[in-house]
């Protein structure tokens, strides 16, 4: 099926899937939105998965690729994470209705989180897969190399190899130094919902060690963290989707 396409303000034109809610007496249920990670797009295994899984459900379903991923306009080496929240926040608004959980896999969960700052009132709960929250500033700049540093700052980007076999990826300075007006682990992040956030121990992208931070930053007392023995960064294995549809059903509800 052909994705629908949302023209934001500036232009870009944004794909996204929708499935409404197949209202019944008996379901009063929140809807679900996906937010994918760095580089991925809505046709992801989670995305898919999750989005049989609430049909299944009768549950309001999004799923939706950013500027410069996917089936959206626009080229991924001028994106920012302020870019990519705007996304978000135009395909939430004028696509979604009412409550939500708002599952982010990746740099999703920095991008689940900003919603829930943003849009306190409509946000139920939160599923975070591998959260990277403010992975720009936190784990990529530090671990780079002095030689990438230097390229990234007199050339503006740098080609970074992928750990994923799908060719190198530019990581650019405004792409640095925009997503520093988006950090949200400098204090409290506060949000008072459920959260549940699942992890795999050999993941070699985000260390378990900034997920538990994230898990602190929150302010909710309903936070969660399963660690996946031999689970990698993309948690997809069948037992791995399994578990994040439980999550999803959890904070949603019969």
């Amino acid at each position: 099926m052909e994705p629908l396409i949302l023209t934001r303000e500036n232009g870009a034109a944004i794909a996204y899937h929708y499935t409404p809610v197949r209202a019944t007496p008996s379901k009063n249920q929140p809807g679900v939105i996906f937010c994918g990670g760095f580089k991925s797009d809505m046709t992801g295994v989670k995305a898919t998965t999750l989005q049989g899984f609430c049909c299944g459900r009768g549950q309001q379903y999004t799923r939706f690729d950013y500027q410069g991923h996917g089936a959206s306009s626009g080229a991924f080496v001028e994106g920012s994470i302020g870019e990519w929240r705007g996304d978000l926040l135009d395909v939430f608004d004028r696509v979604t209705q009412g409550p939500h959980i708002v599952v982010g896999s990746s740099m999703g969960g920095w991008m689940a989180l900003l919603l829930a700052l943003a849009r306190p009132a409509r946000v139920r709960g939160l599923v975070l897969v591998a959260p990277a929250a403010d992975f720009t500033d936190a784990l990529l700049w530090p671990n780079l190399s002095d030689a990438a540093r230097r390229q990234i700052e007199t050339e503006g980007v740098w080609l970074r190899p992928s750990l994923y076999d799908d060719g190198p990826y530019p990581i650019t300075r405004h792409l640095i130094e925009e997503s520093r007006a988006h950090l949200v682990l400098g204090g409290a992040v506060p949000f008072s919902g459920p959260v549940r956030i699942l992890h795999g121990l050999e993941d070699e992208t985000i260390p378990v060690e900034h997920v538990l931070r994230t898990a602190n930053a929150i302010t909710s007392l309903d936070v969660v963290v399963s660690l996946v023995k031999g689970g990698d960064h993309r948690l997809s294995s069948p037992a791995d989707l399994e578990r994040l549809c439980a999550a999803v059903a959890e904070l949603s509800g019969p």
